[in-house]
């Protein structure tokens, strides 16, 4: 009420009221100091959010690169000085880099493989996984470290021997290799992933399930399987990232041209058709678009899971 009289006072012809031009004055001196505090408690986290972005930028520069190599004509990739946004746009290169090997049918023979890996990824991982985290049997603990040991043996060391035992199978010139052993244990990165979060879900769930005559199998794939997403997630999302940008698997396995994956394709047009590095960043470009939407879509579930799996609930 002082500050609408002192407003009135002091907007009123000939009137000057001093009470009202100080309660005025004051007020106008509240309104300009919480601004300034709001600006100063904002302001780290402003600051952080530039250094993100930042960062952010730098990351993206060779992806925004090669999508503007993949753009410009022929004769123009390593003008000088370089210009991220190409002056003419074509996308020929598209066609060409395309059509000059079958990338359809390498397209096709990726997207079987790595659905078939991630597939058995996901649920023999998230199996193993099971009997480490809830079940009880003499040494577990043990045998998880032991498992978990193998990680330091290099794929290299074992690459000769299961060659020579694809190859007595007649798995060689087929998705077997690439496939079949991703349904026998899943790997290590992702059993220990799955067992930690499987840790994270309370005991008594499996508990109420056994008094309901629930078996084993039952209580991994219609109680845990559920409440495991974010994991599962995780573990897909890594295995697919994985299988579509693997190159040394269907490098050994792989001798027939009609079946090979998109990474080993990108290899051969490099090979045989010398620099045609716009034509490359075009069939590049298509390589990746896979990769980026499939993190954009299962981004939520691919953080929640990272997040908790270092989590352990006993």
């Amino acid at each position: 009420m002082g500050v609408l009289r002192g407003r009135a006072a002091f907007d009123a012809p000939g009137h000057v009221d001093s009470v009202g031009l100080h309660q005025l004055a004051a007020t106008r001196g509240l309104a300009m100091v919480f601004p300034a505090q709001r600006l100063a408690r904002h302001t780290p986290r402003l600051l952080k959010h530039v250094v993100l972005v930042g960062f952010g930028v730098l990351m993206l520069t060779p992806m925004l690169w090669m999508v503007s190599t993949s753009l410009k004509p022929d004769g123009l990739e390593f003008e000088y000085p370089p210009r991220l946004l190409p002056t003419t746009v074509t996308f020929e290169n598209y066609e060409r880099g395309l059509t000059i090997l079958p990338f359809a049918r390498y397209f096709l023979n990726s997207l079987v493989v790595t659905g078939l890996a991630t597939t058995g990824n996901v649920l023999s991982a998230s199996f193993v996984a099971y009997g480490f985290a809830r079940l009880r049997f003499p040494e577990r603990d043990l045998l998880f470290v032991v498992l978990l040991a193998t990680v330091m043996i290099p794929f290299q060391v074992t690459l000769i021997p299961t060659f020579v035992l694809f190859k007595y199978l007649g798995w060689v010139n087929t998705f077997l290799p690439l496939t079949v052993p991703h349904f026998l244990g899943g790997g290590v990165f992702y059993v220990f992933l799955m067992r930690q979060y499987f840790m994270t879900i309370p005991y008594d769930l499996d508990e109420a399930a056994r008094i309901d005559g629930a078996s084993s199998f039952q209580i991994w794939w219609r109680i845990l399987m559920p409440l495991s997403k974010p994991a599962l997630g995780t573990v897909a999302v890594f295995s697919v990232l994985t299988s579509w940008n693997d190159f040394l698997g269907p490098l050994i396995y792989m001798n027939k041209p009609d079946m090979r994956t998109m990474a080993l394709g990108l290899q051969f047009f490099v090979g045989q058709f010398g620099t045609r590095w716009n034509q490359l960043m075009a069939v590049s470009v298509v390589t990746t678009i896979p990769m980026v939407i499939l993190f954009f879509l299962a981004q939520r579930f691919f953080m929640r899971g990272i997040a908790l799996t270092g989590i352990t609930g006993r």
